[in-house]
């Protein structure tokens, strides 16, 4: 049995998991899927100040309420960043942690950094008109997901502080890196965000990497491959 902590993407929350929770549960793991502050269920709570440090915080709060350890510690997308921060917080907590088509940053980084110039200044310019300049509104999902999944995804997703974004990531730590593995969405464009994440990951022996033939949220449309697939990662790493 594992114990499995999630660090969700951008504009979702625990919500968005619920396909794999009866296939951990089935598999007897323990899974945790917190919600990060001004998003989901926590909506209500959104403000200005919201941060990247918030979101890792948020995450490594439920480690130590929780008194988790030997934890597996997914990132999913944006959920990298967090999780990247999480490790370093929390790491004598941690057994692995398993980066899902997302952002593996490095000390001083922001998203707004990976993502590239251009591609940052057309998210901020589409928060410009919309929660006072302070909020981000969701990407459309990928097209091959399934109608029914986008009419439930759709009304849940919701806008996220831009400083969640521009914020640079942090880390104390010097020690050598825990054991880490890289999925690669591989139904992407071959130019997309995460492929020099997937690339790092294939030529840096301290990472196992593994492809998936899915789009960018496997956890929704194809639930059971993504089980398989760190099923896998749990047993080789």
């Amino acid at each position: 049995m594992a114990t499995i902590v999630l660090a969700h993407g951008a504009w979702s929350a625990a919500w968005a998991w619920k396909k794999m929770r009866p296939l951990f549960a089935a598999a007897g793991h323990q899974f945790f899927s917190p919600t990060y502050t001004g998003l989901g269920e926590r909506a209500h709570l959104a403000h200005h100040e919201i941060d990247l440090t918030t979101h890792i915080n948020d995450v490594a709060a439920v480690l130590d309420c929780e008194d988790l350890k030997d934890v597996t510690l997914l990132g999913h997308s944006y959920g990298g960043m967090v999780a990247t921060g999480v490790a370093d917080k929390a790491r004598r907590r941690i057994a692995r942690v398993v980066y899902i088509d997302a952002f593996a940053p490095q000390d001083g980084q922001s998203l707004f950094d990976l993502v590239g110039q251009e591609r940052a200044e057309g998210m901020r310019g589409k928060a410009m008109g919309e929660g006072a300049g302070w909020r981000i509104p969701p990407n459309p999902m990928p097209p091959d997901t399934a109608p029914e999944d986008v009419a439930w995804a759709t009304p849940r997703r919701r806008s996220q502080p831009i400083k969640t974004f521009e914020q640079k990531l942090r880390l104390a730590s010097r020690e050598p890196p825990l054991p880490r593995a890289y999925i690669y969405a591989s139904r992407s464009d071959p130019s997309d965000t995460f492929r020099q994440f997937a690339d790092r990951a294939k030529g840096d022996s301290s990472w196992k990497y593994y492809e998936m033939d899915a789009s960018h949220n496997p956890h929704i449309t194809c639930p059971q491959d993504l089980m398989a697939t760190l099923t896998k990662i749990m047993a080789e790493t």
